[in-house]
């Protein structure tokens, strides 16, 4: 069931150029809604090309997201893609741009985590639910390669 709500928020974000789904209204996003954006991946073993809807935050000129999968065991199959091909696209409302996924350090991890739970509360509560180091992803801006 999540995959068609996944594949109808793409559809409905890139239609409406984000003025649709640009917003995460759930959860702690009822009462503070969180900006989203598309992020691109292939898939490591298929070459399948993937877009996948998810919750982020900026730091200067990076863009932040969380491999959290609402805290359940594994890490997400994105997160696994971009390790293996960390070059890739995003859109944010209209804009789409290239950028290089890297996995924050400690250092960044402990300065970015209380931002990234100021604006989505339930990352703390993603936290708690599993036993893995939920990791924090940060996008940094590339020269457009197509």
């Amino acid at each position: 069931m999540l995959k068609y709500v996944g594949k109808a928020h793409v559809w409905l974000y890139r239609r409406t150029g984000g003025r649709v789904g640009g917003k995460w209204r759930v959860g702690a996003g009822f009462r503070k809604p969180v900006p989203t954006l598309l992020l691109e991946h292939r898939g490591r073993k298929s070459g399948t090309h993937y877009t996948t809807p998810l919750l982020y935050i900026t730091d200067g000129a990076d863009t932040i997201i969380v491999a959290s999968q609402g805290g359940a065991a594994k890490n997400p199959q994105w997160y696994r893609n971009l390790q293996d091909d960390p070059n890739t696209h995003i859109q944010i409302g209209t804009r789409r741009l290239a950028v290089h996924a890297i996995v924050a350090g400690p250092e960044d991890r402990e300065r970015l985590w209380p931002k990234l739970v100021d604006a989505y509360a339930d990352f703390d509560t993603y936290k708690a639910w599993t036993e893995r180091e939920i990791p924090v992803i940060i996008l940094q801006p590339t020269p457009d390669q197509n």
